[in-house]
């Protein structure tokens, strides 16, 4: 195989091996299949034009040309004149489906399903990466700079995945990148001639420099794995997901991907309203019982953001939640939820203040926001578990007469950036003028909000940084963001420690206690803290959810607005429904007797693992095929050993002392492979006598070593250059005093590398080496004995 032919399906090796860590980010890998026939393409197209000598400012564009044209073929082909040819009907269809991409990835979170848009944003990126790579690798020789489109490649799949597993995809895309490298190096390293002696076959130096950059290549790419795990890193998002959770039960970081902002936002906008879970639970008021996936604790004049906060092994119960004394009436609540597949997030949707939370899998417990959060890359969708939590009811009268809040509640929860506009603070303290305690003054902002004076409209840009909630309270028009993050902040300017809190509204009432919540259920909402309570939620977005009874001057449970959707504020009717509470109380649901009844019961399935996936068995099969191959040298040198030494000790008949040519020069050949395992490379122009003399110099052989060398290499010289030989005595117990002064000379480093590395094993290489060109030699040859009186009747035609 030529040099550009090699570097043209290592090019496409290492382009389908990187293009695998994409697999992660949609359900149904249908595509990759299309991807992999498209890699194919450009490595075929890139060899033809290459044949045909064209200039390379001309291979690119032909290359995209040919590619584009199979794409289409393959997505479009319907649209296209005659089935074959592209027109502008073609072109429509191409861009509706792009369109189509585009919309499935700002709609769906990861795993996505594999739309044909998204299909084909996939297959013509990874087309892109292909022609690139086989560019600057075949087409200009600069394999190292392919390694640019790979990375790229690379860091949008392990970036976007935030599964734990992204060692694999490096380990894959990095074999495939260095055999590239490798084809390379050994075509510059042939074009420098017969420099080097020693080692190669041919005397070049071109075999020991190749096997060399091997075990380099291996031991970077060993080192790149292992090393991360010990030395101090910044998170670059390359190898792993940065989370620093372990499988421990200490601390560790936050696990977050996605601006929990923008998230909210999206399926705000969404113009499909796609259910994102539901839940059954035995709560009295449940059109008040909103459910939290976060809450934004740190406010920097930019936007409003999670706080680095440890993370803790998942207990049962939880603790006391922070701040609620025994003085306030509570309500146990029992909650089973089932997330559908169109909610994927590392943080359960619950109900705040959760007390027990029953989950499979592996999950962590932040303390300070309560909530519940995926360990080693673990999501929500298609997950089913329980919470119990309480039902929080102070009156009026016991926040009025809450104490200040805790010394490090102030300093963190209390905190303004100082470049905050005074406008804040002064309208917080207009509103709230009058107003003699932190309660009323709360109520207060809230009714405020809700005033006819503020407008709901998803229009406005969802910031919430200093900027956006001065053009909030000049314009006031925005969506529950702006409400919630705008509260939050005059609430602090007003002495109140305040967090906005992101997650759901109650949902749609589906009767018995079910509730179903869809993706236009995004909701964002203040929450204040009072001694005695805990954190408490507000409700300052009109015409959306329900304020809560505590806030409002008569403690009723009726919510304060009607909401403009079914799923935000359940009808007379919905609420007025027969439900599982009627007929069974809590402590009965508690128990479990109640199970018979209307309520349905929503068991946790128990996922499957994750090493029983088909990423999982491929990898293994990857694994152990890697490992076979790695173990192939030191086996095959192992077998030889036995083979040669064997040979000194008996005959084919039988037992004997005495052993034939063949047999000497085995014993030689293998003292000759162990000098050259233990760093001693042979030299075929000296004679076998000068041979073990350097062998003795180098090896630092002793005088009973240096004499059992001299005897196999006396033995070797009869068979050689005698002119009648004659039975030899057995060399194996020589052999092997020689070998044992070798090894005992060359230390712990080289008897392993010997043994795990063995230079040696060359000669495997070479073997197949030598059958290929047999093989082809025969093959030739049979083809011109075939052909041979073909070409000689066109001969004499021709004559």
């Amino acid at each position: 195989m030529t040099t550009r032919a090699k570097l043209t399906l290592y090019s496409a090796l290492a382009t389908a091996l990187t293009t695998l860590c994409l697999t992660p980010l949609v359900k149904q890998n249908t595509w990759y299949l299309a991807a992999f026939v498209q890699i194919v393409a450009v490595a075929a197209v890139g060899a033809g034009l290459r044949r045909l000598a064209l200039s390379r400012a001309l291979v690119v564009p032909l290359q995209l040309l040919a590619v584009l044209y199979l794409l289409m073929f393959l997505t479009v082909a319907p649209s296209m004149t005659a089935g074959v040819l592209p027109g502008p009907q073609a072109i429509d269809a191409l861009g509706t489906l792009v369109a189509d991409g585009v919309s499935t990835i700002r709609h769906y979170t990861i795993p996505a399903p594999a739309s044909d848009g998204l299909r084909l944003i996939l297959i013509g990126s990874v087309t892109l990466i292909a022609v690139l790579v086989d560019a600057l690798a075949v087409t200009l020789r600069r394999a190292a700079a392919a390694g640019l489109p790979l990375l790229a490649l690379y860091s949008v799949g392990t970036g976007l995945n935030s599964a734990g597993r992204s060692w694999l995809w490096f380990l894959v895309a990095a074999a495939g990148y260095l055999l590239l490298l490798f084809a390379e190096g050994q075509d510059r390293l042939s074009r420098w001639g017969r420099v080097f002696r020693g080692t190669g076959r041919g005397g070049d130096g071109t075999g020991t420099l190749s096997h060399n950059g091997h075990q380099v290549g291996l031991l970077a790419l060993v080192c790149a794995l292992i090393l991360p795990v010990f030395v101090p890193h910044g998170d670059l998002g390359l190898i792993g997901n940065g989370s620093g959770a372990g499988a421990g039960t200490g601390t560790a970081g936050r696990i977050t991907s996605l601006n929990p902002v923008v998230a909210l936002t999206a399926n705000l906008n969404r113009p499909d309203n796609v259910e994102m879970f539901s839940y059954t639970t035995d709560a009295s008021n449940a059109s008040q019982m909103y459910l939290r996936i976060n809450a934004l604790d740190s406010f920097d004049g930019v936007e409003w953001k999670y706080s680095d906060q440890p993370l803790q092994p998942l207990q049962a119960p939880l603790p006391v939640p922070e701040g609620l004394g025994r003085g306030v009436p509570t309500t146990p609540v029992r909650t089973d939820f089932t997330i559908s597949d169109s909610l994927s997030t590392d943080t359960l949707p619950m109900p705040y203040p959760a007390d027990t939370v029953t989950v499979p899998g592996r999950w962590r417990y932040e303390a300070d926001a309560r909530t519940v959060v995926a360990d080693n890359g673990q999501q929500s969708n298609g997950l089913k578990y329980r919470v119990d939590s309480l039902d929080v009811e102070p009156s009026p009268a016991q926040l009025r007469t809450a104490g200040p809040a805790p010394a490090d509640f102030a300093r963190r929860y209390l905190t303004l950036p100082q470049s905050l506009p005074p406008v804040v603070a002064e309208t917080a303290r207009s509103v709230t003028a009058g107003k003699s305690n932190a309660y009323d003054r709360a109520v207060a902002l809230q009714t405020w909000f809700n005033s006819p004076e503020f407008h709901y409209s998803l229009r406005v840009a969802p910031a919430t940084g200093n900027d956006a909630i001065v053009r909030f309270l000049q314009d006031k028009t925005g969506f529950c963001v702006h409400f919630a993050a705008t509260m939050a902040a005059m609430a602090r300017s007003l002495g109140i420690p305040a967090r906005v809190a992101i997650g759901f509204a109650p949902g749609s009432s589906q009767g018995n206690g079910r509730y179903v919540v869809h993706s236009q259920d995004y909701h964002a909402w203040p929450e204040l803290y009072f001694a005695g309570s805990g954190w408490l939620r507000f409700e300052p977005t009109p015409s959306r959810g329900n304020a809560p009874s505590y806030s409002q001057e008569q403690a009723a449970p009726a919510p304060s607005a009607t909401a403009d959707r079914p799923s935000a504020a359940p009808s007379a009717s919905a609420s007025a429904a027969p439900s599982a509470s009627s007929a069974c109380s809590a402590q009965q649901r508690r128990a479990g007797d109640c199970a018979d009844r209307n309520e349905p019961v929503v068991r946790a399935a128990e996922p499957t693992p994750w090493w029983l996936g088909w990423q999982a068995l491929v990898s293994l099969a990857v694994l152990l095929l890697v490992l076979a191959l790695l173990a192939t040298p030191m086996l095959w040198r192992a077998r030889q050993r036995r083979r040669r030494l064997g040979a000194g000790r008996h005959l084919p008949g039988g037992p004997s002392t005495e052993l034939t040519d063949q047999q000497v020069l085995a014993a030689w050949e293998e003292l000759i492979d162990t000098a050259w395992d233990l760093g001693i490379p042979p030299d075929e122009t000296r004679t076998p006598r000068r041979a073990v003399q350097r062998i003795a110099e180098s090896g630092r052989l002793d005088e009973s070593a240096t004499a059992a060398a001299g005897r196999v290499a006396l033995a070797t010289e009869q068979v050689l250059y005698a002119p009648a030989t004659r039975p030899q005595p057995a060399l194996g117990a020589d052999v092997r005093a020689a070998s044992a002064g070798l090894r005992a000379a060359a230390g712990r480093r080289g008897r392993a590398r010997a043994v795990l590395l063995p230079p040696s094993s060359a000669r495997l290489r070479w073997r197949f080496q030598d059958r290929a060109a047999a093989g082809r030699e025969a093959l030739h040859r049979l083809v011109s004995r075939l052909t041979g009186p073909v070409r000689a009747r066109l001969t004499r035609r021709r004559r």
